[in-house]
């Protein structure tokens, strides 16, 4: 008993301890809250330590964190050619560990060309990229080997949408579920993650397949994939595909990218930039809105909900908070829709200044205990309170220069990652990693 007790010990002690993972979009769970503990109340002077940089090309995919590595993708630009490439670099040193580098030419409609949109999805061994162009790979993690690939334009004859390629697959089970953007009943598709099998494939639209990232929730304990694409948002069943409900929403541009969130046991809230926000009562196979906003203008002045282009919202105690079309940061109150406040300075302003309305102005959030860490376009992480009160900012400081230029301003267009007491976020030049230990 003694000798296997010891065994016991001294493989636990030679085993490697990671910390908290960031192995996908939106973190663990999928949902943008860090659990770690032993972080930071505010930053030391200077703002929080830098420990290492490394030298990547550009994106606006976030990076992930797991079991000790980093990964990230990037692209290129050699002539009317170009490269994307995921890349993995150790956590703890930033060493480039391996690159997986491919061909291709971008040609977006709308511009916006600087790199992939997707976070690299980590489970196991395996690495899952989709990039700008709808090149969908499996990768090894060990080496970047490719094991298994699909390109979403050649094998399912889809159209490139105006902005790309950007919606987030999401694993379930043995299934690797992605919007292929497919114009023959395989819009969604679900694929066996080990071998790319197709499993099931799923509805059809004419016009743009959308960027929200596919989530899956319990509406009254009914799981269900949630796709919102240019004119609805749907419910399917995981597991066979099949339309368990259907809310015609007709979106101006396609600009879908703000995630779909659930409020209760029964309801689903999306925002868009131009449409503004819907309040979804879900009940069997019908969708219909509990509330809906009164404007489809982004124009501040004009707006009376939240009109998100990119960063999710959250609901946190009845209550939805958002950046909304021109840089504001809203508190809605989420049964009603009705607007609480607004600000403009964790996103375009400072601590003291709102700032001016900035068309598109950014910020992404990430939920820790009873605070939020909030990463903005210009690279500033903050750390601040949201309640129905208002918006306190605790503490902010400058992580990495906003270097793209889509927008006719610099900008940093990215959700960092938070893992090992440690944020991990990148712009078009390198990835950073800094220290947000207690």
């Amino acid at each position: 008993m003694k000798f296997r007790l010891t065994l016991l010990l001294t493989a636990l002690i030679a085993a490697p301890l990671y910390a908290d993972n960031w192995p996908q979009f939106l973190g663990p769970q999928r949902d943008g809250v860090w659990r770690e503990t032993g972080i930071l109340e505010k930053f030391p002077d200077g703002g929080p330590k830098k420990l290492w940089s490394a030298k990547i090309g550009g994106g606006y995919g976030g990076p992930s964190v797991a079991d000790g590595k980093v990964f990230v993708s990037d692209y290129s630009k050699n002539g009317d050619a170009g490269t994307e490439r995921v890349v993995c670099f150790d956590a703890k040193t930033g060493a480039e560990l391996w690159a997986a580098p491919y061909p291709v030419s971008y040609k977006i409609p709308g511009g916006y060309s600087s790199g992939p949109r997707c976070t690299p999805l980590i489970e196991g061994e395996f690495v899952y990229h989709v990039g700008a162009m709808g090149d969908l790979m499996c990768l090894a993690v060990k080496d970047g080997k490719k094991i298994w690939s699909k390109n979403f334009v050649a094998d399912y004859k889809a159209k490139v949408p105006i902005w790309g390629f950007a919606s987030h697959p999401i694993l379930d089970g043995d299934k690797l579920i992605c919007v292929t953007g497919g114009t023959a009943d395989n819009l969604v598709i679900a694929y066996d993650k080990k071998t790319g099998q197709e499993l099931w494939q799923s509805q059809d639209i004419t016009g743009d397949c959308g960027y929200a990232a596919v989530m899956i929730y319990d509406f009254d304990k009914v799981r269900t994939a949630v796709v919102w694409h240019q004119s609805a948002v749907v419910g399917l069943d995981p597991e066979t595909g099949k339309r368990l409900w259907k809310y015609d929403f007709p979106v101006k541009f396609a600009l879908t990218a703000p995630t779909p969130r659930p409020f209760e046991t029964d309801k689903l809230f999306i925002t868009a930039f131009y449409d503004g926000p819907v309040m979804l009562k879900i009940a069997g196979d019908k969708a219909t809105p509990s509330w809906k906003g009164k404007s489809a203008s982004e124009q501040a002045e004009k707006t009376d909900g939240l009109h998100s282009i990119m960063p999710t919202p959250f609901i946190v105690d009845g209550h939805i908070y958002g950046v909304c079309s021109y840089g504001e940061l809203r508190c809605l109150k989420a049964d009603t829709g009705e607007r609480l406040w607004s600000t403009r300075k964790p996103t375009v302003g400072t601590p003291t200044e709102e700032g001016k309305p900035t068309r598109w102005g950014n910020a992404f959030l990430v939920r820790h205990e009873d605070r939020f860490f909030i990463f903005n376009e210009k690279g500033e992480l903050i750390i601040a309170k949201l309640t129905p009160k208002g918006y306190e900012e605790i503490d902010r400081a400058a992580i990495v220069a906003p270097t793209n230029k889509d927008a006719g301003r610099k900008t940093v267009w990215v959700h960092p990652a938070f893992a090992g007491k440690k944020m991990y976020v990148r712009n078009d030049v390198e990835l950073v990693c800094v220290d947000l230990a207690k």
